[in-house]
């Protein structure tokens, strides 16, 4: 009876024991934890005045570090390092790409000084039927087309071998830069950049892209808008002047990219576009059309 009554007794007080341990254990390191966070708090205060958040941390975190890669060997045409060059998906339909800061403010400022002096009225390729007396006010901008060899500093250059890397389109397959000016009022009301053979005849080649660099800020106005976008305003009663849909404001230096044409080679109806008046200020546009044939000169349409 002895025995058992001092085992019993031995088993109390190792629970005792345990309990108490694991007491103090928790004691401490909520002590610690508590002290560690205290100081951490007030480093960070003396450094930044405010707390950064921890997503703020982590993506300066991120963008501090290199990303190594291992790269795959070029072909001739190929190159030996990464391009990266951002950009928003505006629209799937039609398919419209936004880049940002897509050419320098000195970059624009040369295309522009580049077209000084040579501008003349903008002019349209008619369709059956159609004059320029029955075409008058469709399009009231003033342009000029330049080709990359013109510019003897490279800017030009540099420029169309930039939208061949994002078009994954060839440069012979581009036409010369139309550089263009909108005043106060002028416009371009909506069309198609692609030539359908019904209105226009037989087609050689095809617009089958365009790439648009705005060369000043446009503080109203002028924006570049998609009427159809996603499939809008396709009723038939859409008078062609209306400024409405998918609108983008003229920024200096930033890019846009639509198709005018689907994979199979047929016209996207919803890549119908125009130019909104400008209220405000004066619009300066760089615009590259891309066709899906090569070239060998520039056309001057």
């Amino acid at each position: 009876m002895k025995a058992k009554s001092v085992k019993r007794n031995w088993s109390a007080k190792t629970n005792t024991l345990s309990f108490s341990s694991v007491f103090l254990i928790c004691i401490f390191f909520f002590l610690g934890g508590f002290f560690c966070s205290t100081l951490i708090f007030h480093s960070q205060e003396e450094e930044n005045d405010i707390r950064p958040r921890p997503m703020t941390r982590l993506l300066e975190k991120s963008a501090k570090e290199e990303t190594k890669y291992n790269l795959l060997p070029a072909g001739e045409s190929g190159d030996d390092f990464i391009t990266s060059i951002p950009f928003q998906v505006l629209s799937w339909r039609p398919r419209a790409l936004y880049f940002p800061n897509f050419a320098s403010s000195e970059q624009c400022k040369r295309m522009i000084n580049l077209s000084k002096g040579r501008l003349r009225p903008s002019g349209l390729k008619l369709r059956k039927g159609e004059t320029k007396e029955s075409t008058k006010g469709i399009r009231t901008s003033s342009g000029v087309f330049i080709t990359a060899s013109e510019d003897e500093t490279g800017v030009l250059d540099a420029i169309e071998e930039k939208i061949a890397r994002v078009s994954k389109i060839p440069r012979s397959n581009v036409e010369a830069f139309n550089i263009l000016r909108y005043e106060l009022g002028q416009r371009y009301v909506s069309h198609y950049d692609a030539f359908d053979p019904a209105e226009h005849g037989p087609q050689e080649s095809q617009r089958m892209a365009t790439f648009l660099v705005y060369l000043t800020d446009v503080p109203e106005g002028g924006e570049t808008m998609f009427p159809y976008e996603n499939g809008l305003n396709m009723d038939g009663s859409y008078n062609f002047e209306d400024c409405i849909g998918l609108r983008v404001r003229p920024r200096k230096g930033d890019g846009i990219l639509f198709y005018s044409l689907f994979p199979n080679g047929t016209i996207d109806p919803t890549s119908l576009h125009g130019s909104c008046p400008v209220i405000k200020g004066t619009k300066w546009v760089a615009t590259k059309w891309i066709r899906n044939e090569d070239q060998g000169r520039p056309s001057i349409i």
